[in-house]
């Protein structure tokens, strides 16, 4: 039987639409055992063209689909044809055990990372996928992962750095170390089958240091803290209200942004007024008692038809990004109306005023859920605390007041 042309195949399908009978054309004789055929059929609207994989074993056809013509040309269904599966034929075994031998690509790698994410419900996976399809255009999409080396990564990152963007240089540099770090042990674990192969010893970007951490120190007097949260009470600029609730939660409450932003109508007790996540940064499960205040901000507060308390101003189905409290903040500072403060500079004053009102240290790191890496903590301690912590917010609440109805404060210069 000889081979396949596209002039074979052209005719084939205008057969095909005529007599709206289908057919099947045979690429070589593949020596009676198997072979690539296409199968031409007439649909209500069109006529298909598929490229299948075909074997003959134990007295039965065996079919495993290609592609399709013409997405898929004929000369690379020859090639893929050839490469997953005519070793397989040849082998006496099932077709329908052949997968894609291709070394995976750029694109493959990023893809399967951020599916990867999305499976273990990493909260990050949005903003990981938009920095990581900007990444696979510059390093090339098509490019197989193993080609990359550490000057491909230098190529993309020195240019961010040179523009001032220090930060974001070393936010890329950290995308792309994790995801070929996931890639290199996802296909080197033994207890599940990879999708696809990269055929990778090295991380290119396992060697490039990171942008030196400078911690943080910046905390909120009592004063500021007063100025910041009466201003948040009553804003002298447009604002989108549930903003400034959120800010006024995490001041209250000390927890991570990402989790107060994202709070949704499942996660609240209203009956014990606890705040309750299953899934947190560190990974494990979170719940705290709310002090009053916040119990009662949270309860003005009627969640939108997606069950969000804090919806993005642009899109109600998802809630307010982090980024976004961090700008609208950012705004106030550059008009000096509240003190220059982060996200994380209001989680730290919460620590630390906490500490004054009384509050001990070990149910202060509790509250915030820190990671406690003590063995008792980790394997063996499974109470959950929640009395210390109801009576340590009432503390906290009683302290907050107290500020909050002393005469004006002054800040210190």
């Amino acid at each position: 039987m000889t081979s396949l042309t596209d002039s074979v195949i052209k005719h084939a399908i205008k057969r095909v639409e005529r007599s709206r009978r289908q057919t099947v054309l045979a690429d070589g004789d593949g020596r009676g055992t198997g072979r690539l055929v296409l199968i031409v059929k007439a649909m209500p609207k069109r006529v298909t063209a598929e490229w299948m994989a075909q074997q003959w074993r134990d007295s039965r056809r065996i079919k495993s689909k290609i592609g399709d013509y013409p997405t898929l040309s004929l000369a690379d269904a020859r090639e893929i044809f050839k490469r997953d599966f005519a070793q397989v034929i040849q082998r006496g075994a099932s077709i329908k055990t052949a997968s894609d031998a291709r070394p995976g690509t750029v694109g493959d790698l990023f893809d399967g990372y951020i599916a990867h994410l999305k499976d273990t419900q990493k909260s990050s996976w949005r903003e990981a996928e938009k920095g990581l399809n900007k990444i696979a255009k510059t390093l090339g999409r098509n490019r197989l992962a193993r080609d990359i080396t550490p000057d491909d990564v230098l190529d993309v990152i020195r240019p961010i750095w040179e523009r001032g963007k220090r930060a974001m240089a070393d936010h890329v540099r950290s995308y792309i170390r994790s995801a070929y770090s996931w890639a290199i042990k996802s296909e080197h674990d033994y207890r599940k089958t990879s999708p696809r192969r990269f055929k990778m010893v090295a991380n290119p970007a396992a060697g490039i240091p990171t942008e030196p951490k400078v911690p943080g120190t910046r905390w909120l007097d009592e004063a500021e803290f007063v100025q910041l949260y009466r201003w948040l009470e009553c804003p002298d600029a447009p604002v989108h209200p549930p903003y400034t609730r959120a800010v006024r939660i995490l001041m209250l409450t000390g927890q991570r942004v990402e989790e107060i932003a994202r709070l949704h109508v499942d996660q609240w007790d209203a009956k014990e007024r606890i705040i309750d996540w299953s899934r947190t940064k560190n990974g494990q499960p979170h719940a705290i008692p709310v002090p009053v205040l916040a119990a009662e901000l949270i309860e003005g507060i009627i969640p939108n038809q997606y069950g969000w308390f804090f919806p993005s101003a642009t899109d109600p189905s998802r809630p307010v990004s982090h980024k976004t409290l961090y700008a609208f903040m950012w705004r106030q500072r550059q008009r000096d109306v509240i003190p220059f403060v982060t996200n994380r500079d209001l989680r730290r004053t919460w620590k630390t005023l906490a500490g004054k009102a009384g509050v001990p240290k070990e149910i202060r790191d509790r509250i915030q859920n820190h990671a406690l890496q003590d063995v008792s903590s980790r394997s063996y301690d499974r109470w959950t605390y929640m009395p210390e912590k109801r009576a340590a917010m009432e503390r906290w609440n009683t302290f907050v007041l107290s500020l909050l109805h002393k005469p004006r404060l002054t800040i210190a210069a």
